[in-house]
This record gives structure tokens, sequence and C-alpha cells, in this order.
């Protein structure tokens, strides 16, 4: 026989008729198989030939393109390596269906080139690592399924070729890390039905390639992170039929490019916001026969590319019924399922969200309501498929069939009414639309919400819910925490007749019935979202939600102490409180927000720390620190004290000091640091103690010596003392000699210093008063003052030009006045004079001679005329005394002439008092180094210009204008009267010095000089000058 061309050879059992044709074939082998040099497929399967040799009886090594052997059912028990030598040619070797069970390294030699192993239906417990390793280089499929391996060596498998690796219903439990590791080229791996309970972290690492990967049918709990790691080619993971209860949104990330995710028939009963946002890429997505009962809204955003989700026969009829955007983010989606998800009516934004959608499934749920415009965004909806008979055909559902009708979606729609009665078992297509009223209220409708309440740990908190119904159908009441049920709360319900209804039934009025959620001793793990639910035959109703919030006021676990450091250094506030909810810390400075260590960026606070830091410390960042704590439930504060210490310094440096005898001189020492500095003095390094001379002010910051002598002279000394140090700050005080009080000489330079002893002081007090009357007559201006012998005041009615404050010399007109010996500066600051006054000037002499003028008050004058013939004055310009016979008036302006008014002295309150009656004021401050001021007249000569002053207070005479009064001290006899327009005295600036000098050129008599003086202002430091320019003169 010649068989050639034989490529397929199949052995089978045909009974007694086939052992006879083997017995047949047994004789005639050598014969036939010489000849089968072609044979490609070789298939013994079924035990045809008992004989366990039988494959030997072939000549295999001449079927040189034999590639497929079958030898299933078989009862081969042993794969033996010396009798697989000569299969160099097979590819696909099927060994399945047989009693092997174990597979050792030495059953596959080297040398084949094996593509498909089919070890299936066999008995192997045992699988040694490294045996399959002779076929690494041609090794691709590799089928293990149906045994008994309940476990898998780590590094098991060095298949460097090998897509494709099945190990279904085998009895593994656990995977461990690296098992599969040395599969680089894995494509697809089948683990189905071998009771899996855990993946270990990296149990697939190495599977870099690996597209398909099928866990379904096991018992696994969770999907972690670390068990998917390595997976980044993954598109089809089916886990359905497992118990996975929950979903880890961290699982995912490291399979992200998965296109189909089986999740069907698992313990999942929610979906969490974000637990499937990293799988942008999928496309199939499979929950159905689950428990879901609660899908967050966002639980599937993220899903972008999704097109099919299957949420068939779960629990999420609140979903549908109440939840707004539970499928927000599904922008693709086309197909949705909801089969048997006991929905018994569709919110208005149940399917927001789902504008792409073309497929949408409510079969197997008893809908009785649909709120209108519950499809109105599906504008690409092409097929809804609902099945119902449980409708409720009021004014509600009047909408639904003429929508369903209109948008030609009528086809896979079954709906039936249920009630009213009329209408029912009548489909809604055949209803008729008047019938679709309201004049019940079969479905309960909630008339008392739920209130939102904040409590305080440990107490009791009570929640009411209140709903209506005209239905005697039996009614039932639930509440949700977070959407899921409370199953074993503590509810109080009870119900009653509210008022009795004209369309209810004739059992009466509608009912109420009322569901009160008792929370006994709360605490923290009640805080949620509460609902109630209230269902009957036609329906449910659920009330908004309202949150319960468990609060604990704050607690400090640190609190800040009191701080006592050096300035440089660095402050440490620490401050923690606990309370729920975790309160926030914040840090006041003294009752504000104002911190100088913030901006100036010394000042450090972490976020997460209970510490508060202030670098380089300084003296501004002394002060009281105030924690406060606070949440919800309230606010409590803690104060801490930090005191910043610093070595004493001054504020300003002591300066020598030059002073006359009989002068007051100050010392002051302004002395800086914490804690306060103490100050004492020293006198040449003695201590020096208070005296009738020596006076301190409280602190020791001033030394007053009054009365200069020349012993005190010396060093004076402040010291300066603190807990951190001693400093000492020196001051060397001179005492110099008065000069002695010059005779006014016959000569023009001793009436010259005199009208400049005038001038300076005159310029510094008198104008000064006078200014004070000038803004009190500022509308009413005055030229002179006239003295008649009658308690009267001669004032002009208007004031010429020329006496206008522009700060000009007019010309100058003589007067000249003589106070008799007996008069003088008393201490009270007046002058009392019972004395004649000669008077010679600018009013005509009265009738009768000469005239004496009486001062006893300068407020009240009480003057008289006395004819004494003539009057005598003498000349302060350096002519010799004299007697001056009357001379006529000086010219005034025609309109000055003789025109005058006649008012009492004692009324104050007009304006034309003349300018030598004022009231002169209070002065102001006369400081302390201005010296006597009073003194420049005690020595003024025979003479005296008498102004009777209320001194007052002088206002701000700078420390070093010196004993600017000494200066009238050596003054001639007689003393020049200025008539002045006074004016505004300005500024009289730092370096006025010489403004003595004005005196120098005056006339014969005494120089009247009618000046605008300007504003007097400010009269600097550098005043002291004036009486060096006197000494020059």
């Amino acid at each position: 026989f010649n068989h050639g061309g034989l490529q397929y050879i199949m052995s089978a059992p045909l009974g007694w008729l086939a052992r006879a044709l083997a017995q047949i074939c047994w004789v005639l082998r050598q014969a036939v198989m010489a000849g089968l040099l072609f044979l490609r497929f070789l298939v013994l399967c079924h035990d045809l030939v008992l004989q366990d040799g039988l494959i030997n009886g072939f000549p295999l090594t001449e079927l040189c393109i034999l590639c497929f052997i079958a030898r299933h059912h078989n009862k081969i028990r042993t794969i033996d390596g010396r009798r697989m030598r000569d299969l160099v040619s097979v590819e696909t070797l099927d060994l399945s269906n047989n009693d092997i069970t174990e597979v050792r390294g030495q059953g596959f030699p080297a040398g084949l080139q094996i593509k498909d192993l089919y070890l299936s239906n066999n008995k192997i417990a045992l699988l040694e690592a490294g045996a399959l390793d002779q076929l690494s280089s041609s090794l691709q499929i590799l089928r293990l399924s149906r045994n008994r391996i309940s476990q898998v060596p780590v590094k098991a498998f060095q298949l460097s070729k090998l897509t494709q690796l099945e190990l279904n219903r085998n009895r593994l439990r656990q995977v461990e890390g690296l098992t599969f590791q040395g599969l680089a080229s894995l494509e697809v791996l089948k683990l189905q039905r071998n009771n899996i309970s855990k993946l270990t972290d990296g149990a697939f690492w190495g599977l870099a390639k690996m597209k398909v990967l099928h866990l379904d049918y096991n018992s696994l709990r969770e999907v972690n992170s670390g068990s998917l790691y390595g997976l980044s080619s993954l598109l089809q993971l089916f886990l359905s039929n497992n118990s996975i209860s929950h979903m880890n949104p961290d699982g995912w990330r490291f399979c992200q490019r998965l296109r189909e995710l089986s999740l069907s028939y698992n313990n999942l009963s929610r979906l969490d916001e974000g637990s499937l946002s990293v799988l942008g890429d999928l496309h199939t997505l499979r929950l159905g026969h689950n428990s879901i009962s609660h899908i967050t809204e966002g639980a599937f955003r993220g899903l972008k590319a999704l097109r099919l989700l299957e949420l068939d026969h779960n629990d999420i009829s609140g979903t549908i019924e109440d939840t707004n955007g539970a499928f927000s983010g599904l922008d693709n989606l086309n197909k949705l399922t909801l089969f048997g998800n006991k929905i018994k009516s569709v919110a208005k934004k149940a399917f927001s969200g789902l504008e792409a959608l073309e497929h949408l499934s409510l079969g197997q749920n008893a809908i009785r309501s649909i709120q209108p415009e519950a499809f109105s965004k599906m504008r690409s909806l092409k097929e809804l498929l609902i099945q119902s008979d449980s409708f409720l055909c009021d004014c509600q559902l009047h909408w639904f069939p003429e929508w369903l009708v209109a948008r030609g979606l009528n086809t896979h729609v079954e709906a039936t009414c249920a009630h009213p009665e009329t209408l029912k078992g009548i489909s809604v297509f055949l209803a008729p639309p008047e019938r679709f009223v309201c004049d019940d209220l079969p479905k309960p409708q909630i008339t008392v919400q739920p209130e939102t309440t904040v409590t305080v740990l440990g107490s009791d908190v009570r929640l009411t819910c209140t709903a209506a119904s005209s239905s005697s159908s039996p009614m039932t009441f639930a509440w949700r925490k977070d959407q899921e049920l409370l199953r074993h709360a503590e509810v109080e319900n009870f119900a009653h007749v509210r008022a009795h209804h004209g369309g209810a039934h004739e059992a009466g009025g509608v009912m109420e019935y009322t569901t009160i959620l008792h929370l006994r001793h709360v605490t923290f793990a009640h805080e949620g979202r509460y609902q109630c639910i209230i269902t009957n035959h036609f329906g449910s109703s659920y009330s908004t939600k309202a949150r319960l919030t468990v609060n604990v006021l704050p607690t400090f676990v640190k609190t800040p102490g009191d701080n006592i450091i050096r300035t440089g250094t660095t402050a440490k506030l620490e401050c923690a409180a606990e309370g729920h909810p975790t309160p926030q810390i914040a840090w006041q400075k003294d009752g504000g927000t104002d911190f100088p260590a913030a901006r100036e960026r010394r000042m450090h606070v972490m976020p997460d720390d209970d510490v508060f830091f202030i670098m380089d410390v300084k003296p501004e960042d002394m002060g009281v620190y105030s924690c406060t704590a606070k949440n919800t439930a309230g606010a409590v504060s803690a104060n801490a004290t930090l005191t910043v210490l610093e070595t004493p310094h001054l504020a300003q440096d002591l300066e020598d000091r030059s002073v006359v005898v009989g002068d007051t001189v100050a010392l002051q020492c302004k002395a800086l640091g914490s804690p306060p500095p103490k100050l004492t003095w020293l006198r040449n390094d003695e201590p020096l103690r208070p005296s009738e001379r020596h006076h301190f002010t409280p602190g020791n910051q001033l030394l007053v010596i009054g009365s200069a002598v020349l012993d005190d002279a010396g060093k004076y000394t402040c010291v300066m003392s603190n807990a951190l140090g001693t400093e000492r700050a020196h001051s060397q005080l001179s005492v110099r000699r008065r000069q002695a009080a010059c005779v006014a000489p016959s000569g023009p330079s001793t009436v010259t210093v005199g009208i400049i002893v005038i001038a300076v002081v005159t310029s510094i007090v008198v104008t000064s008063l006078v200014w004070v009357c000038i803004i009190y007559q500022t509308r009413k201006k005055s030229e002179e003052c006239s003295v008649t012998n009658t308690d009267e005041t001669i004032v002009p009615l208007d004031v010429p030009s020329y006496l206008s404050s522009q700060g000009t010399l007019s010309e100058r007109q003589d007067i000249c006045v003589r106070v008799e010996a007996s008069g003088g500066p008393q201490a009270n600051g007046h002058i009392d004079n019972t004395g004649t006054v000669l008077h010679a000037g600018s009013h005509p002499k009265p009738q009768g001679g000469n005239f004496v003028w009486h001062l006893l008050d300068w407020e009240n004058l009480n003057s008289q005329w006395m004819d004494t013939g003539h009057y005598t004055a003498p000349l302060c310009n350096g002519t010799p005394n004299g007697v001056r016979r009357d001379t006529p008036p000086p010219s005034f302006p025609s309109n000055h002439n003789t025109v005058s008014t006649r008012r009492n002295l004692n009324d104050r309150k007009g304006s034309d008092l003349p300018i030598p009656h004022c009231g002169l004021g209070m002065l102001g401050n006369l400081e302390d180094r201005v010296g006597n001021v009073g003194e420049s007249g005690r020595q003024g000569g025979e003479c005296w210009g008498i102004w009777k002053t209320g001194w007052g207070m002088l206002g701000n005479l700078e420390d070093r204008v010196g004993n600017a009064g000494e200066s009238g001290r050596q003054g001639g006899e007689c003393w020049g009267i200025w008539k002045t327009g006074w004016g505004m005295l300005g500024n009289l600036e730092d370096r006025v010095g010489n403004a003595g000098e004005s005196g120098r050129q005056g006339g014969e008599c005494w120089g009247i000089w009618k000046t605008g003086w300007g504003m007097l202002g400010n009269l600097e430091d550098r005043v002291g000058n004036v009486r060096e320019s006197l000494n020059r003169t």
C-alpha cells in the first residue's frame, strides 16, 4: 500500500470490530507506517490501543511533518521525557483528559518545537518550577485548566514567548507576588473558578503586555492598587461573581487603559464619588446583580468614554426617585440598563447628564409615576423600554403618553394604569386624557420635613417627619443616613386623621403619618445627613436631607505660657486645642492683628504646627498674645505675656551745659529699657540728694537745679540700671559769674545797648502778648491809645494805612514816660504805682497845663489830667536830660485828627480797646531755660514804660533761648515804647540772633517802630545766640 499522501489518522473505539481491526493493523504496522511519511495530524484517543507502548511502535522519527498529536482520554499517568524525544516536529500536543498527576522538569526534553500544549482535565497537583523551561523558545499556549493545582511556585513559568495561560478550575487560594514573572509576552491569563480570596502586592508583576485578565468566579473581597501593579496594558478585566463589597478609588491607577470592566454578581452596596474616575478610556462597565442602593452624585465623573453601563438587578430605586445628578459625567453613554431595580417613580432630574443616551431600559420595574420632563434632556433617545402595570394615572402623568407618541418611543413601552379605579387595567395610550385628574392623595406627600440640627456630644436628638395620604393602603416608614438605610434605628410611628377630603374614599379624610427618629447619646458616628422615606402601594415620598452635626467645644491641649526673653533671641509660643469639628487656631497681639514681627517678616507660623515663632525679638514685640481656638460650637482663648528684656540706654544723649549764677538749669536723662531702668544721679561721682535747689521729677528723669551757684558746677552722671545691667551717661555743668550791671554811660553806647535789650525782649515777649489782643481786635483796628482825665478811652475810628501789618517801618515818633521811684514790678506780675507819670506824645495836652497818669490796675485804668506846667524826660538816644516844652501833636491823616470814641475801660467786649490797654492774657508755657524774663525790667533806670502785664503762660520758648530776659537788666534808663501795628508774628527763625541790632539806629528819644511783626511761630533752638549779639554790641 502506498499511503504517502495520508495526512490524518484517527483511532476511535468501535467495539469488538475495532479491536479486530486493531489486530490486523498491528500485523501490518510495519508496512503501513513505513509509508506515512507526510502525516500531519495524529489523534490517538479514547483508549483505542491499551498498550502503553503503542506510540513506540510507530516510527515517529520518519514522520517528518507530523505537527499535531492528540492522545486525550487515554489514561496516561506520566509524561516520560524519553518517549517525547522523537516529537521534534510536533507543534501541538494535546494530552488533556488523562490521568497525569504531575509535571516535572524531565518530562519535556530539549529540542522540541511544541507551540500549543494542552494539559487540561487531568489530575495534576504538582507543577514543578522550571518543568517547562525546555519549551521556552517555542511554547505560546498552555492550558492547565480543570486540574488540582493548589499553588503555583514563584517564577514557575520562564516562557518568554507564551501569550496565553489558562489555569481555570484549579484549587488556587492566593496568588503570591512575582508568581508570573518570566511571562513577558503573556496577553491572556485565565484564573476563573479557583476560589482565590487574595491577590498579594505584585501578584501580576512582569505582565506588562497582558491585555485580558479573567478573575471571575473567585472569592475576592476587594481590589487594591498593589495587586494590579504592573498591568499597564490591560484592556479587559473580568471580576464578576466574586465577593467584592468595596471599590478602592486608588485600585485602578495601574490599569488606566481598561476598556471593559465586569463587576457583576458581587456585593457592592454603593458607588462613591471618584471610585472610577481614573478609568477615562473605559467603554463597558457591568455592575448588574449587586446590592447597590446608593450612587453618590458624581460617582461616574471622569468616565467620558463609557458607552455601555449595566446596573440591572440592584436596589437603586432611591437614586432614580430622589437623587439628582447620579449619572453626571457620562457625556457619551449610549446604553443604560436598569432592569429589576424596584423603581417606583422617576424624578425630574434622575437622568440629567445623559444627553447622548440612545437606549434606556427600565423593564421589570413597577413604575407608578414619572415626573414631567424626566426624559426631556435625552434628545438622542431612540429606544425606551418600560414594563409596568402600576401607573398612577393622575394629572402628573397626563404628559407622558403624548410625549411617547410624539417622540416615537411607544413601541417598547408597556404602561397600564392601576389608579384610579375607573382607569385600572387600561393602557395609558388608551385612557382618555381628560381622565388624568388629581382629586385625592393616594401617594404620600411630605408635609413636615426633618430639620437640620446642631447638638453637643452625648445629648439626645429626635428628628420628625410627617406625610399625608388619602389612600388606605399600608404605610411603611424608613430612615436613611447618608443614603443608607438604618435597619436597627429607634423609630416611633403614629397616624391621625387630619381633615375630611372631598375626593377621598368613603372611608373618609386624609391621614397624617408621623415618624420620629430617636438618637440617644449621640457621638461623632451619628453625624451625617438623615432622610425619611414614607411609602405605600402608590409610591414613596422622600423628605429633604437634614444634617446632624455633633460638636465639642474646643479645649486646649497646649496652652501658651508667659515668656521672658532678651532682645535678639527667638520667642516661642505654643498653642493646640482639640474639639469637633477641629478648631481653628488664631493669634492676636494686644487684642488686635497688628504684629510688628509680621510686618518685618520675623514671624513664623506653620499651618500644621502648634508653635508660633518670633525671630530676632525687639522691644516692640512685647505685649499680650492671645491664642484663640474656634469651631462651630464656640471659642476659647488663652493669653500669654511676652516680656522682652532690654539693657538700659538713653533715648537722647546728655549734653554739657553752661549757665550763669542764679539761673535755673534742667538736666534730662530719658532712659529706655525693659524692665524700666531705675535712675540715680551723681555729682562728681557722689550721690546727689534732693534739696531746696535740687529737684527731681518722678522717675528721676529730670534734674532741676534752681538758682545755680558756682559750687553746682561739675560732672553730673545719670546711672541707669535694671536686671540686665547698668549704664551711665555724663553731662558737664559749667557755672559762670554774672556780669556786673552797667550804669548807663553818658555816651551813645550805653543808650544803644539799652535799645538792643529792649528790642530783643520786646520782640520775644511783648509782641506775642499784643498779638493775642490783636486777634481779639482783628476786625476793628486801632491806631493809638489816648488817656483822658476821666475813666474813659479815646479810640480812633480807623487805622491809617501806614499802620498796616506789612512789616515796614513807618516814621518815628517820640514819646517819653517817666515812672516815679515808688513804682516797680511786683512779685505777682503787676506794677503797682502811685507816682506820677509824665507823658509827652501824640495827644494834645488838656487845658490847664501838664497831666499826671496814675496806674492802679492795667485792666481798670483810673486816669486824670493834672496841669503841672511842664514835664521832663530822659533822652534815650544819648542826648542829655533836659526839659522839653510842649510840642505840637504829630501829624495824623485827615480822618484821624480829632475824631475819637469814648468807652469805659471796663468794657472788654468791644473791639476798640487800644493796644496799651490790652489784658495781655496767658502767654503759654515759659520753658525752664528762658530764665526770669520778668527780671528784665528791674534795673531799667529811672524812666519805665509801664506795662502792667498779667504775664500768663508764654508758650513754648525753646530750651536754648537762654536767659533772654537778662538783656534788659543792663538797659538804659529809659524804655522805648513801640507803637506797632503788630500783625502776625510769623516764624522767628534760628539765626535771629542779631535782632537786637534793630535798635542801634534809634532817634534821639525812643524810636517808635510801627512794624507788622508777622507770626511768632516756632522759636528754634539756635535763638540762643541773641545774647551773644548783645555782648558784641
